[in-house]
């Protein structure tokens, strides 16, 4: 069957993604609020009975506002690591907590959930524990890596095994450095374990480029120090120096922050 990928939300105000296929699917984290995933999902003819599971990356409340609801009044397993699950539990943002549904995974331990063979990886954040995730359908390898400190050789691995890459673009440096943000928080954002600039996804991704790599979703964009254009539009001319041309090499998408984005469908 084929491949379906959208984004519900992508920002810093809540994050959800599914993949899956026509008749079954996950959701990659659960940071907005469950009518709105069930509408978005609706909309596009899915049913809450096709999500199978419920991955998470992080227990930072943009990330799992959901996941207790999702997980114990509608019985869809919610897999993250020991970490993550330590986290979720202390969560004053998320009002189930997770018993029944509870699925401790490790990272870069490959794990099913039915046609799909998911793998977590590390990524350095500023949470109880983070991961990224591999994700292997077919001939097709999606790889999302959101709340990104820096690129090290960990996720630098993993990303560059993608042909369909879902990757953090949070901040313009620029930005951030002249807004209103007080000084310790830019430095936090800014920092190694903080989130990845639309600077740092454009260089990376312009130095790695391969001829597998065919789709890039810039995702988790701030609402203060970004903005979808100019996020897209760094990277484009960072690609473009580098001769890798965006809609005819690869396709490139800055995802919206509080709606969803296009429904993306590729064949088996």
């Amino acid at each position: 069957m084929k491949l379906i990928f959208f984004s519900l939300a992508s920002g810093s105000s809540g994050n959800c993604y599914y993949l899956g296929t026509p008749e079954y699917g996950m959701l990659i984290d659960a940071g907005i609020g469950i009518r709105t995933i069930k509408k978005v999902l609706k909309d596009r003819s899915i049913d809450m009975s096709q999500i199978m599971a419920v991955l998470v990356t992080h227990d930072h409340a943009d990330h799992i506002k959901t996941v207790g609801y999702l997980g114990e009044k509608m019985n869809i397993p919610v897999y993250t690591t020991e970490g993550v699950h330590r986290g979720i539990a202390k969560s004053r943002y998320v009002e189930e907590t997770l018993t029944n549904s509870k699925r401790v995974i490790e990272k870069e331990v490959p794990f099913f959930i039915r046609d799909f063979e998911i793998t977590a990886f590390p990524v350095p954040h500023d949470s109880t524990d983070s991961v990224g995730y591999y994700i292997k359908y077919g001939k097709h390898r999606f790889t999302i890596a959101t709340d990104v400190g820096h690129i090290n050789e960990k996720v630098s691995e993993y990303i560059c095994k993608a042909n369909h890459l879902v990757l953090e673009a949070n901040y313009d440096e620029e930005m951030l450095r002249y807004g209103n943000y007080p000084q310790f928080l830019k430095e936090r954002v800014a920092g190694p374990i903080g989130h990845l600039s639309n600077q740092e996804a454009a260089e990376f991704l312009a130095t790695h480029y391969s001829l597998d790599l065919k789709n890039i979703w810039l995702c988790h964009l701030s609402r203060d120090n970004n903005h979808p254009e100019l996020a897209y539009k760094t990277v484009d001319i960072r690609l473009f120096e580098e001769g890798i041309r965006v809609g005819k090499d690869v396709s490139l998408v800055a995802l919206k922050r509080t709606t969803p984005s296009d429904v993306y469908e590729f064949d088996d």
